[in-house]
């Protein structure tokens, strides 16, 4: 009887693994079309002649993590700003430029995209993202210094999921620019307003190989960017990151009950624009207002989801965030 169970059980599990495998194996990333997604040609607009220059922080891997830095007044909190989905910390060259007399800014370019030669094309595990995040503070806060964390898109995803996670006690506070919660999430226009393809069949795939502690596929895209042909053949065209792997997507959100991650985070502002594209910016407060009363949420109207991190409002709205620290 035991043994016919067992049978039945070893079975089982064969056949799921077969198809989970079939799953991953049959669907495969191909080429985007660079239009209808998000305008990401306006980044191009914007004045990065001479930015912040980039400085190495060594994490906990030995991987010497690209880094700029803008500020040094004394008495003022840490704030990393962390950018979002395909692009690098030059994103936020003008916000850190303008914050510097209200923070120790650091402006990270996560592994997997930025500026420098050579930089690694992938991470290594999932959660890796979060443990380089707290290298960054150990390595450069200052001792009793409040530490802020700010992300735009899927850089605010990944606030949230560091702020759920083993390291959440080192931030003080958080900001938010329009995030991303999770696909499921009130929040979520379909494939993020054209800006992305998510490969489904893949991932649940590769979500029922690692429940049985499989990882050796998690280096396989799941999902792609639909970058702007003008960007990627312009002059950061070879800077900007058209796909994510399994695990390095994963790493880049909030766990799968995203709402758990929001209710861990501390006092918060979040910021969404009136025209985003990507997000419904409506869905924010009574989404993450059901979980957590340390939020404030603020709608930038006419701001796009790209717009929202140079508007005028948005700085305004942060300084006087970081006035209360």
């Amino acid at each position: 009887m035991i043994f016919r169970i067992l049978k039945q059980v070893v079975i089982s599990i064969g056949v799921t693994l077969v198809v989970a495998t079939v799953l991953v194996f049959t669907q495969n990333a191909k080429e985007m079309s660079g239009e209808g997604g998000l305008e990401f040609a306006r980044l191009l607009e914007r004045d990065v002649s001479a930015p912040a220059p980039l400085q190495s922080v060594p994490m906990r891997d030995g991987y010497r993590l690209q880094v700029r830095t803008y500020g040094g007044a004394d008495n003022v909190p840490l704030l990393v700003l962390v950018h979002g989905s395909a692009w690098h910390g030059l994103q936020f060259d003008s916000l850190a430029s303008n914050l510097a007399d209200k923070a120790d800014v650091i402006v990270p370019d996560l592994r997997g995209h930025g500026t420098a030669p050579g930089r690694r094309g992938d991470i290594d595990y999932i959660g890796q993202l979060e443990d380089d995040l707290a290298d960054i503070i150990t390595a450069m806060a200052k001792p009793d210094q409040p530490v802020i964390m700010a992300g735009h898109s899927s850089g605010g995803g990944l606030v949230i999921r560091f702020a759920g996670g083993e390291h959440g006690a080192m931030l003080g506070g958080a900001v938010l620019l329009a995030p991303f919660l999770h696909h499921r999430a009130p929040t979520m226009r379909e494939d993020a307003g054209g800006w992305n393809e998510v490969l489904m069949r893949r991932i649940i795939g590769l979500s029922i190989l690692n429940t049985f502690q499989i990882t050796a596929f998690n280096h396989l895209p799941i999902i792609q960017f639909n970058m702007p042909k003008t960007v990627l053949e312009g002059p950061l065209g070879d800077t900007a990151t058209t796909a994510y792997s399994y695990r390095l997507n994963t790493s880049f959100a909030p766990r799968g009950n995203y709402l758990e991650d929001v209710a861990a985070l501390p006092k918060f502002v979040l910021l969404a624009g009136g025209a985003d594209e990507a997000f419904v910016s409506s869905q924010y407060a009574p989404t993450m207002g059901a979980v957590t009363d340390k939020g404030r949420f603020d709608m930038i109207l006419g701001a796009s989801h790209l717009d929202i991190v140079d508007d005028p409002r948005t700085l305004g709205i942060m300084e006087g965030f970081l006035d209360e620290f």
